[in-house]
């Protein structure tokens, strides 16, 4: 049985027995909800995810494509391929580099 999370996702199809599952363990989410794809998946329960950006460019008053990399831990009731668009919440720190979790599939990649 999947709890709510407080945010509006789409819950998973499997059940897990992780305590760091938002879903099905104790872990609550909070702050800031971002969206981005998937660059790497293979660390054990973590993935990488590649979030572009406009960032202004003072002098030109315009703004370039910037991008950054964000670890994000990955519950074993969702499953992501690389290339997929995966929403991540923030939550906790769970290691030294992850302060994210894995909600949502948006899209599935290439």
């Amino acid at each position: 049985m999947s709890r709510n999370i407080g945010v509006a996702v789409s819950q998973p199809k499997r059940n897990c027995d992780d305590d760091l599952c938002p879903f099905h363990g104790k872990l609550s989410i909070r702050g800031r909800i971002l969206t981005g794809i998937t660059m790497s998946i293979k660390a054990h329960k973590m993935i990488v995810v590649s979030r572009e950006y406009p960032r202004p460019v003072k002098k030109y008053k315009r703004y370039e494509r910037s991008s950054s990399k964000v670890h994000a831990f990955l519950p074993s009731c969702i499953d992501v391929k690389e290339g997929d668009e995966v929403r991540i919440a923030e939550c906790k720190p769970i290691s030294k580099t992850v302060s994210f979790v894995t909600v949502e599939v948006i899209k599935s990649g290439v």
